[in-house]
């Protein structure tokens, strides 16, 4: 895996995205949690088609700075790009922008993982 690789995302927010729905603020506002899983996504997916059968990514830390509200039925466009690869360990930069500007900014870090064994060891959490 190589440095450079880039996507993009669209999503209209609706009511459930917002913070009054998901319970993280009381406004009718893109909700940060879901800002934070469409960034996850959009790095997720921009990997996945280059990974060998049965592997897959997970999320490890996310740094994001939500910089402004978008209301509902503003479209928000997620961009991310992969920066920096260290064996497993993966490293994109991300931004989200809705019609009227950026609205979010950060890193995301991703492990490549089995995911069987993955599963395998996440199973064996829920037996201590």
């Amino acid at each position: 895996m190589e440095t450079g690789i880039k996507n993009t995302k669209i999503v209209k927010v609706e009511y459930n995205m917002t913070a009054a729905s998901m319970g993280s603020g009381l406004l009718p506002v893109f909700a940060t949690p879901y800002l934070i899983a469409m960034i996850e996504a959009t790095c997720k997916d921009s990997v996945q088609p280059l990974l060998p059968e049965g592997c897959g990514t997970v999320g490890t830390k996310v740094e994001v700075e939500h910089l402004a509200p978008s209301v509902v039925g503003m479209d928000v466009r997620f961009e991310s790009e992969l920066v920096e690869v260290d064996h497993r360990r993966l490293v994109f930069e991300v931004a989200a922008y809705d019609e009227a500007g950026q609205v979010a900014k950060g890193r995301h870090e991703r492990f490549i993982i089995d995911n069987e064994k993955f599963m395998a060891k996440a199973d064996g959490r829920k037996n201590r």
